[in-house]
C-alpha cells in the first residue's frame, strides 16, 4: 500500500475511534509529504485540527466566563487565571503549528480554486482562533493576518467557485463572525452574510435546488446570523453575551 493511502487509512481509523490528536499527526504526516490534498485528504486534515481546538477554545470561554465573575485577587480567580493561561498556551501552539503547515506545505501545492479558497479559509480561521484571547500587538497582528487571508480567499471563490458553492458559503459564514466577534461590527458583519445569501439564492432560483445539500445548511446558519445581528442592530433584546453565533 503506497504510504499516502496508509496514512489516510490510519487518520479515518483514528476519527473513527475519536482519538482526534492521533488523527492530526497521521495528517501533520501527509501534509509534509507536499502533495495538493484531495476532497477528503483536507475534510481530514481539517476535522482533525478543529476537533483537537474546538474543546480548548471551548474551556477558554468557559474560563473567560467564570474569571469575569470572581473579585480579581481572590484564590478562586486566581486559580482559574492560571487554568486560563495553560489553555491559552495550548491554543497558540496548535493555532502556530496549522497555521506554519498550512503556509510551507499546503498553499504552495494548491492547485484548484478549491484548494486555495479551502486553504486560506482555514488560515483566515486559526489567525482568528488566536485573536480571541491574545491582546495588545499580538492580537493586532492576529486580526490583521487573518482579514487578509479572508479578504485573499474571498477574491479567488468569487472568481473561481459558484455563490452556492459550500467552499464559498463557509468562507463568508466565518468572514461574517471574524466581523463581528473580533472586530465588533454587526453591521459588516451583516454585511457579508446578506450578500452572501443573496447571491446564493439568485443562483439556486435560477439553476434549483438539487445536489446542493451541504450549501442549504451553510445558508440556514448564514440565515440565523444574521437574524441575531439584525435584531442588534435594530434594538432588539439579544446581546452579544448571550448570542450563540454560528461558525463553519
Amino acid at each position: 500500500m503506497k504510504e499516502r493511502e496508509k496514512v489516510v487509512r490510519l487518520a479515518k481509523l483514528a476519527e473513527q475511534a475519536e482519538r482526534y490528536d492521533d488523527m492530526v499527526e497521521f495528517m501533520k504526516t501527509l501534509a509534509r509529504m507536499d502533495v495538493d490534498m484531495s476532497a477528503e485528504e483536507r475534510l481530514l486534515f481539517s476535522v482533525g485540527f478543529k476537533k483537537t481546538i474546538g474543546a480548548r477554545r471551548a474551556s477558554w470561554r468557559i474560563l473567560e466566563s467564570l474569571e469575569q465573575k470572581v473579585t480579581a485577587g481572590e484564590q478562586p480567580g486566581v486559580t482559574i487565571n492560571g487554568y486560563k493561561k495553560k489553555v491559552e498556551d495550548e491554543l497558540r501552539a496548535v493555532c502556530n503549528e496549522v497555521l506554519s503547515i498550512i503556509a510551507i506545505h499546503c498553499l504552495p501545492l494548491a492547485n484548484s480554486g478549491e484548494n486555495v479558497v479551502f486553504f486560506y479559509k482555514m488560515k483566515g480561521d486559526y489567525y482568528r482562533y488566536l485573536a480571541e484571547f491574545s491582546t495588545g500587538t499580538e492580537k493586532k497582528a492576529a486580526t490583521d493576518q487573518s482579514l487578509m487571508a479572508y479578504q485573499h480567499a474571498m477574491v479567488v471563490s468569487s472568481s473561481e467557485l459558484s455563490p452556492v458553492h459550500q467552499f464559498r458559503l463557509g468562507l463568508a459564514l466565518n468572514f461574517s463572525v471574524f466581523f463581528y466577534e473580533i472586530m465588533n461590527s454587526p453591521e459588516r458583519a451583516s454585511q457579508v452574510a446578506k450578500q452572501a445569501l443573496d447571491e446564493a439564492t439568485a443562483e439556486i432560483n435560477s439553476a434549483g435546488v438539487e445536489g446542493y445539500k451541504d450549501s442549504m445548511l451553510m445558508m440556514q446558519l448564514l440565515k440565523e446570523n444574521l437574524a441575531l445581528w439584525t435584531s442588534e442592530l435594530t434594538g432588539g433584546e439579544t446581546s452579544k453575551d448571550d448570542d450563540v453565533v454560528m461558525e463553519g
